[in-house]
């Protein structure tokens, strides 16, 4: 009972990771936060799906396909879709109608559905077509850049692009990075003081917020199924 991640990450600006998943036997599996939209396709006994993803801002149980293969494209941070704004995809998602095994419908156009090799090409075909659209403001601040305006301006264009104040995205991908190192072995005083984390209670508070499991969890790969490719994302 397992959920089989692959994830590599991208070198276009436009997205973060590409993975493929494969459910046998799960019914749920922990959700973990997360601040970018996605796309993700699948296939469960011959039928196709195919939905927008949106941010999420906590840990919760979701259910999953038996027996389902996927593909997701996680889109860099700041990234938008000229269909939905992020605000309304905050701790939820769009199902596409009309979906094959060769192509889906996407803001009232047809697009090939990709495998996991095409996810850049497809993604270039939206930005070409003005069906996404990305912030780069939102990843000069997340990289340290500090513009000259207020931070009312600042909180409005991360509100505006990701859906989430600039506290809650860097809280989430801290969480998710603590997630990453502990599960490499890394010890839970370590992972505290290399993010800045108070103390390791504190560390703990946010495992439990975000990700949905404690750092003995994460070091000894226990807890069940879990939506975060840890090992692969840590070698790849």
């Amino acid at each position: 009972m397992e959920l089989r991640f692959e994830t590599r990450h991208s070198d276009s600006p436009w997205v973060d990771s590409v993975w493929t998943c494969t459910s046998e036997q799960v019914a749920t599996m922990t959700s973990v936060a997360g601040v970018r939209l996605g796309l993700v396709f699948w296939q469960q006994d011959g039928r196709s799906y195919a939905a927008v993803t949106g941010p999420e801002t906590r840990t919760g149980t979701a259910p999953v396909p038996e027996g389902a293969t996927f593909t997701g494209i996680e889109f860099a941070v700041g990234s938008t879709l000229r269909m939905v704004p992020t605000a309304e995809l905050i701790d939820g998602g769009v199902a596409l109608p009309d979906t094959s095994h060769r192509t889906f419908r996407l803001d009232g156009a047809r697009w090939e559905t990709p495998g996991p090799d095409d996810a850049e090409a497809l993604v270039e075909r939206m930005v070409r077509a003005g069906v996404l659209a990305r912030d780069p403001f939102v990843t000069d601040v997340l990289r340290g850049h500090r513009p000259a305006v207020s931070q009312r301006t600042v909180e409005r264009r991360f509100r505006a692009a990701t859906g989430l104040t600039q506290g809650a995205v860097r809280q989430i991908e801290r969480a998710r990075t603590a997630a990453h190192l502990l599960a490499a072995g890394h010890p839970a005083t370590d992972v505290a003081v290399k993010l800045d984390y108070f103390d390791e209670p504190h560390l703990a508070r946010a495992l439990r917020t975000y990700v949905g499991r404690t750092a003995r969890q994460l070091r000894e790969g226990a807890g069940g199924a879990i939506g975060l490719d840890v090992d692969q994302r840590l070698t790849s």
